[in-house]
């Protein structure tokens, strides 16, 4: 069956409207070609339409790129999964001795390094910002002990594009550009702002459920250093074809075993719904959709939300990227449809509370639980678990505290609103306990220990 621009254009325009996206487009790769659709607006300001070449940052899909020059690297004899960072890095240190000692680049990729994920500094705009911010992850500390569980780490990311600029001499945005992008023929892909402004570009927006979004007051808000973990910038076709080239075995740009091991599974998810993932590989999440694998990977950046999934066994790549709103409801009921009709799968929907809510002992849930960057206190308020949410340290200016009622779906899983400039309508907080004891919390994939 061929792909039907008609009504794939049709179902876009319905579910962004419905779900209040200002802007999207959707890019599939079907029968070995990509098809390029576009939907509503970049700028609600302007009233500059999306189309199929518009630009808008994919975010942690930025990962996916550095995992392959890193992957590049294994090819070429120059490290392995197993190689400690300690003996590629100079000078690489963080808080605990025995973690700067021992920590593999295969952990960092794997998101089991347990260093603090969202350790944020702006080191500024020259070359030298990976280098400086790797000198500042001395301060760095552990979300959770190395190797215990998956904990989602942007840091870890960023340590990694610092391996790929000492190991090929040039900056990551100049490796990514020559070592992956050239040769792939992504000329509509790129890593620093000023190179954005020669297309269309999304703007980002803002804005609570319900309604349309405004215009952020700023376009993005990270800084250079997250490049390799946080800013690709990219048309949907472009992702789609970045994915053609894993689907063949990673040519041109990488070995099949290297391809291959990258959707590998290395670790299971304990948090299967943030990013619906079920496992990690080296570098791409990984999915069972009844028996069906599949990879991809989710991505956002301040309103901005990406979305990139692959059927291998079907040869089906779909990449929806949008500007705000409801992004999630929109990527759950287009993929749901485009991927059961074209490949044969069915996604699980998104996750949230049974109607009629469990009742569940919530004192063994109450605390103060902490991670680099965010304290998470959970209370109990007549019989009923609330939540206050805050940023800190360098990721204190993004955003005011939140505070909400949560809702009980299991004695070891609490919902919380999506409020916001969220994109779906639940997040799910998943409790656990480390091997040493420690309970924690996971709020997107990311481990944050009881402190008190």
């Amino acid at each position: 069956m061929g792909f039907d621009h008609a009504y794939w254009q049709d179902r876009l325009d319905t579910l962004r409207a419905r779900h209040h996206v200002p802007g999207a487009t959707l890019a599939v790769l079907a029968d070995g070609e990509p098809h390029e659709l576009a939907s509503g607006v970049l700028h609600r300001g302007t009233g500059v339409a999306a189309t199929a070449d518009s630009v808008f940052q994919a975010g942690s899909i930025a990962k996916v790129y550095t995992a392959t020059l890193v992957l590049q690297l294994a090819d070429a004899g120059l490290l392995s999964l197993d190689t400690r960072v300690a003996d590629v890095l100079p000078g690489f240190a963080v808080a605990d001795p025995d973690v700067t000692r021992g920590v593999t680049i295969g952990q960092l990729l794997t998101h089991t390094s347990g260093i603090a994920g969202d350790f944020t500094l702006d080191t500024g705009r020259g070359d030298d910002c990976l280098a400086r911010y790797v000198a500042a992850c001395a301060e760095a500390g552990q979300d959770c002990p190395p190797g215990t569980v998956i904990s989602y780490s942007s840091t870890g990311y960023a340590l990694l594009g610092r391996v790929v600029e000492v190991l090929t001499g040039q900056t990551w945005d100049a490796a990514l550009r020559e070592q992956v992008l050239e040769p792939l023929g992504l000329e509509h892909t790129m890593t620093l702002p000023e190179e954005a402004l020669r297309f269309r570009t999304a703007m980002s927006h803002l804005g609570g459920p319900g309604a349309w979004p405004e215009p952020a007051p700023v376009w993005d808000l990270l800084p250079r250093s997250a490049g390799p973990s946080g800013r690709v910038l990219a048309t949907a076709g472009d992702l789609v074809r970045f994915a053609r080239a894993h689907l063949d075995g990673g040519t041109p740009v990488l070995s099949a075993g290297s391809a291959a091991l990258m959707r590998s599974r290395a670790v299971e998810c304990l948090d299967t719904w943030s990013f619906m993932a079920d496992a990690w590989g080296h570098g791409w999440a990984l999915y069972d959709w009844d028996g069906v694998a599949g990879f991809g990977h989710d991505g956002a950046a301040l309103g901005q939300f990406s979305y990139l999934r692959v059927v291998p066994g079907s040869g089906v790549a779909a990449a929806l990227l949008t500007n705000g709103g409801r992004a999630g409801e929109l990527f759950a009921g287009l993929f749901r449809e485009l991927l059961g009709e074209l490949a044969g799968v069915r996604m699980p929907g998104l996750f949230a509370p049974d109607p009629d809510p469990a009742e569940v002992e919530v004192g063994p849930l109450t605390g103060t639980y902490e991670r680099a960057g965010v304290r998470i206190t959970i209370i109990e308020r007549d019989g009923r678990p609330r939540v206050r949410w805050q940023l800190t340290g360098g990721n204190a200016g993004f955003a005011e505290p939140i505070e909400a009622d949560l809702v009980p779906v299991s004695d070891t899983v609490l919902a919380m609103p999506g409020l916001g400039p969220v994109a779906v309508p639940w997040l799910p907080l998943v409790f656990g306990t480390l091997p040493d004891g420690t309970p924690y919390v996971y709020t997107g994939m990311r481990a944050a220990r009881r402190i008190g």
